[in-house]
Formats: structure tokens, C-alpha cells, sequence
């Protein structure tokens, strides 16, 4: 496969989801899942200790069917309203499609409940060994879940209010926050200019310039829009952790906060724990760095400011790319990898499932959305053609090829666990990088190694320190009913532990906490940027010491998707993520990259 048309900055294509959300089609496509939904439900009488393999195996697949078609449903309400987050209109579908989908899982909870906690232990075992291998896993997970499932008015009573409880304040959030405007004042000779930025994305690339006074100036327009807005969204996260305590601990009666996310994701909490605790414990290899660099910049210490300053002053070192040359250098690193994986990345810009441009009220950041295994998955981007943006275009495709790679697996066990969900976006961006360097100066390679030593700490180090403070905050306001100011304090003194004394940090960024998404919408989600980094660090060692052998080794861990348990699957290709060495391995060569800088000068 080639590409169809050259690829232009611009919006997605979203009417192969749903063509006209207010016709008539679209209704009859929701009818018509209300009408699956009740032939299941008429058939509950099956669920017993006597059902067979075929007819357990024919309910699976009937909900599969039902899954898809709410997620084609909701998928797009939540792509268009991305695209455009200022709409009434579309916020109006996410809501409706939200209470949708919440009376289909309602209706449909007695299945889950009755493998969980209905169904005797004799019969369970029979049926998990007798399934699809590919399912086994999954339903192994489901009956380990058993304990911490309540009784179905209870969970019926706990869907329906998620769409007017949490998911409506997340939804606020997201719509309050896409909303700032950013004004940056800069001086110009005796006087200075003001710049206006209505989108957040475009701001932060301002937190990267070549020049200082912009990077203060992006950081400081930030913080006080966030500041000045702290009141409503720290009461918007009160209520968030809140919630977290009341259901998972003291309903479902999960040990701890951060047990619940592990748990989700199948993972022990022992993994969890050994990897945050490696991470503390090397927080002083990233400090040397940032003393390292600002020795570069010639700066007694860095300013929290300055964090991300390029190691050039010059705005002509700084690489600029087209859209299209964006485009061609990430096929052409993909290709040289492996065909498939070029493959998988064209057939995402054929089917115009990309939104690139960067717009007012646009969702910000970058995103893979993938809907269903029958289809191709969609990416978001905001392209300003930084090296970032392109490194980022890896990234969001690296997510969607693993979705394609595992696109013969049942959507039930298709989506990797969060753990792994890194794995391929990561991967990416590491060939990405070896492509760059091939075509680079002494200069530009210098450059490079600093930004990738940058982001390593952006996702691994930061990552890190932002769960730990997630772990901190969620036992403020659960157990000592910490205000917005407590919390605050609290993130201020994880960067003071993260950064030690090789950088400044002033009080303003204590409130830098607040316009970090994953707190808010998928709380001790930030860990699986340090596990996928450090996870990948170590596949790409693999990589470059067996070549193309490894290939299908990394195939295989794609491929699974959900289907196996991640210390399993890992271990299948020799890693242990229990263990403190595998990923103290990957800070080990944090600390080279960071050595052959210091050699670069």
C-alpha cells in the first residue's frame, strides 16, 4: 500500500462512524442495539451451572457485538466533540451517548456478575479451560476482579450516576480548561508586546524557545491562568479523589488508592511499588544532567523555567519540518523497521482519520483513539513543526499500529493494559531517532541527544514523581480533607525532591499540577509512561544487539494485545519486571546518554 494523496495539515474524516448524528440512520443504528441488548437479555436464563462451552462462547460474542457498536456510537461523539470542545451541540452527544451507554452496560451487568460471583468454582474453571485460549486470560482476571464487585442494583446504581457524577466533572474540566486564553508579555527594546494564545498546545511550545525571556514569560502565563482558576478546578479534583475513596476503597475494598489502577491493569502491586521505588532512587541521575546543562547554557543553576531550554541559542539550529516532510520521514522510519508497520501508518492517512491542525477550543495534546479492531484508528495531533511534533507523530502512531497488530483479537481481549500500552508509541519515537541521527551534524546530534535525554525525563522521571504525587494527594484529601493549598504544598515539595538542588524552583509552579490531564481523567494513569519507557529501553537494547531476529519477538508482544497477563507475556521474551535490575537497566543508560553528552563538548 502507498499513499493515496500527499498529507495536508487539516481535520478528520468521521462520517465512516456515524454520517449525520441527528438522522435517521443513526437512530435506527442505536435502536438496533437496544434490540441486540434485549435478545440477550432474554436469554439470562442460560447463565447457569449446566451452560455449555458454545453457548458461554455465543454470550461473549453477542456483547462483543454490542461493545462495538458503543463504541462506534461514543467514539465519535468524543472525537467530533475533541475536534471542537467549545460546541454545546457536540457536548450535548457526549452526555446523550454517555447515558446511552450506560443503560446498555447496566442492562447488560448481569452477565458480568454472574461469571464473577454467580457461577460455582467447578463450573468457572470448566469454562475457562474449555474457551478460545485467547480468552483465558481475560476471564481468569474477571473471576480475580469477583472480590471487589458489588451486587448488581449496587453497580447499576454506580454506572448510572458515573454520567452525571464524575465523567460531568471531568467533562468541565476539559471544557473550562480548553477555554484559557494565555497572554504572554514580552519586552521589545524600552517597550514590549502582548501575544494572546487560545490554545494551551501552541503556549507550551513557547516553554522550549530559543529564548529565555519567552520561556519564563510561556511558563508564568500558565501558571497564573491556572492559578487564578485554582478554586474550581482543585474542587473539581477534591470531588475526584473523593469519589476514587468512596467507591473503590470503602465500597469495593481495594487496600489503597493506586491498588485499583494496578489491579485494572493486571498488574501486582509488588511491580508497582519496585518500579516507583527505582525511580526515587535514581531521581540523582537526571539531577546530574540538569547540572550538566546548564554548565552548557552557562548558568550557574537552572531555573524550573528553564527545564526544557534547547542547548542552541540559535533559532536557526532549531529544525523546522513541513508537515509533509513530518509525514514522510515517520513512513520512511517505519518502513525501515518493517513493511507492515508503514503499512498500518498509511492506511491512517488514507482513511483521513488524522486532525493535525492546531485551532481554538481543539482538545490539546495528542491522542490515539482506537474504536474498534474492524477499523482503523484515529490520531489527533497539534503539528507546529518542532522536532517535537514530529517525534510526537511517532509517538500517536506507534499506539495506532499496535492497535492494528493486534486487530485479530476479540475486542474484549484487543486493547493492551495500560502497562503496555506504551510499548509500540515508545518503541517509535526510539526509530525515529536513530533516522534522525543519520542525516544530522555534530551540532544538530548535540542538540538531539539533550532533547532525547529531555524527553527521557519528561516520561520516565516526571511520570514517576507525578504518581508519587497522586499517591500523596489522594491520602490528603481522603484522609485529612486537604485543601486546594495543602495539595499544592504537596506538589511543590515533590519537585523540590525530584530536582534536589540542581534546579530552581519557585513557588509559582506549585500550581503545575493542575493542567495535568491524567489527574483528573484516569487517576495513577502517569506510571505506564515510566513502565513503558523503561520497558522499551530495554526491548530497544534487544533490538540493536539481535536485529531483524528480534523482529517477531516484538511482534508477539504486539500481537497479544490484552490476552496475556504482562509479567507472563514478558517473560516470554526474557524480562522480569519484577526485579529491581531490569529496570534500574534502563537508568543505567540514561546515565550513558547523559556521559557521551558530556563528552560531546
Amino acid at each position: 500500500m502507498t499513499l493515496l494523496f500527499t498529507p495536508k495539515i487539516g481535520s478528520w474524516r468521521l462520517d465512516d462512524l456515524v454520517k449525520d448524528p441527528n438522522g435517521k440512520e443513526f437512530q435506527e443504528f442505536l435502536e438496533y442495539i437496544s434490540t441486540k441488548v434485549m435478545q440477550l437479555e432474554t436469554k439470562r436464563k442460560i447463565l447457569d451451572d449446566n451452560i455449555s462451552t458454545v453457548e458461554f462462547e455465543n454470550f461473549l460474542h453477542s456483547i462483543e457485538e454490542i461493545s462495538e457498536k458503543i463504541n462506534i456510537a461514543g467514539g465519535y461523539a468524543h472525537l467530533r466533540y475533541a475536534a471542537d470542545t467549545s460546541s454545546n451541540e457536540r457536548a450535548a452527544l457526549v452526555t446523550k451517548m454517555g447515558i446511552f451507554g450506560s443503560n446498555i452496560a447496566n442492562r447488560l451487568l448481569f452477565f458480568d456478575l454472574w461469571f464473577k460471583k454467580g457461577v460455582g468454582e467447578e463450573t468457572a474453571q470448566r469454562l475457562i479451560e474449555s474457551v478460545s485460549p485467547v480468552y483465558r486470560e481475560y476471564l481468569k482476571h474477571q473471576r480475580l476482579l469477583a472480590q471487589y464487585t458489588l451486587t448488581e442494583p449496587e453497580e447499576k446504581i454506580i454506572t448510572t450516576l458515573e454520567v452525571t457524577g464524575t465523567s460531568a466533572l471531568i467533562k468541565i474540566y476539559d471544557r473550562m480548561t480548553s477555554g484559557f486564553e494565555f497572554v504572554v508579555t514580552l519586552k521589545r527594546g524600552r517597550g514590549s508586546i502582548t501575544k494572546t494564545f487560545s490554545n494551551k498546545e501552541k503556549l507550551l511550545t513557547l516553554t522550549r524557545s530559543t529564548k529565555a525571556e519567552e520561556r519564563e514569560a510561556a511558563y508564568n502565563s500558565l501558571l497564573q491562568v491556572y492559578e487564578k482558576n485554582s478554586g474550581v478546578l482543585g474542587e473539581i479534583y477534591q470531588n475526584r479523589v473523593i469519589e476514587w475513596r468512596d467507591e473503590y476503597m470503602i465500597m469495593r475494598g481495594f487496600r489503597s488508592p493506586i491498588s485499583v489502577r494496578n489491579t485494572h491493569n493486571d498488574l501486582d502491586d509488588t511491580t508497582v511499588e519496585t518500579l516507583l521505588a527505582v525511580c526515587r532512587r535514581n531521581s540523582i541521575v537526571f539531577q546530574d544532567y540538569f547540572k550538566q546543562k546548564a554548565k552548557m547554557l552557562g548558568v550557574r543553576k537552572l531555573q524550573r523555567y528553564h527545564l526544557y531550554a534547547p542547548l542552541s541559542i540559535k533559532p536557526s539550529d532549531q529544525k523546522k519540518f513541513t508537515y509533509g516532510i513530518a509525514t514522510d520521514t515517520v513512513l520512511k522510519t517505519f518502513e525501515d523497521f518493517h513493511p507492515k508497520f508503514r503499512e498500518f501508518a498509511e492506511k491512517v492517512f488514507n482513511e483521513q482519520h488524522v486532525d493535525s491542525e492546531i485551532r481554538k477550543s481543539k482538545l490539546g495534546g495528542a491522542f490515539c483513539s482506537s474504536i474498534s479492531p474492524k477499523m482503523i484508528p484515529y490520531v489527533l495531533l497539534n503539528f507546529d513543526g518542532k522536532s517535537r511534533d514530529v517525534s510526537t507523530m511517532a509517538h500517536e502512531f506507534g499506539h495506532a499500529i499496535h492497535s492494528m497488530t493486534a486487530s485479530d483479537k476479540p475486542i474484549t481481549v484487543w486493547d493492551a493494559p495500560l502497562p503496555l500500552a506504551e510499548t509500540a508509541s515508545v518503541f517509535a519515537e526510539m526509530l525515529l531517532n536513530d533516522k534522525l541521527s543519520e542525516r544530522i551534524t555534530r551540532v544538530e546530534r548535540r542538540i538531539l541527544l539533550a532533547e532525547q535525554i529531555d524527553d527521557m525525563y519528561a516520561t520516565i522521571m516526571r511520570q514517576a514523581y507525578f504518581t508519587l504525587f497522586e499517591i500523596d494527594a489522594h491520602r490528603a484529601v481522603a484522609e485529612q480533607n486537604a485543601t486546594i493549598d495543602t495539595i499544592s504544598e504537596l506538589y511543590l515539595n515533590n519537585l523540590n525532591e525530584q530536582f534536589g538542588n540542581s534546579i530552581n524552583v519557585t513557588r509559582d509552579f506549585q500550581w503545575e499540577w493542575l493542567y495535568i490531564p491524567h489527574f483528573y481523567h484516569t487517576p495513577f494513569y502517569c506510571y505506564a509512561y515510566s513502565f513503558g519507557n523503561l520497558l522499551v529501553v530495554s526491548l530497544y537494547q534487544q533490538f540493536k544487539s539481535e536485529g531483524k531476529s528480534f523482529i517477531p519477538k516484538y511482534f508477539n508482544i504486539l500481537s497479544a494485545g490484552g490476552s496475556q497477563k504482562p509479567e507472563y507475556l514478558l517473560k516470554e521474551s526474557g524480562i522480569d519486571i519484577s526485579k529491581d535490575e531490569f529496570w534500574q537497566q534502563g537508568f543505567d543508560l540514561v546515565a550513558a546518554k547523559i556521559q557521551e553528552l558530556k563528552e560531546m563538548n
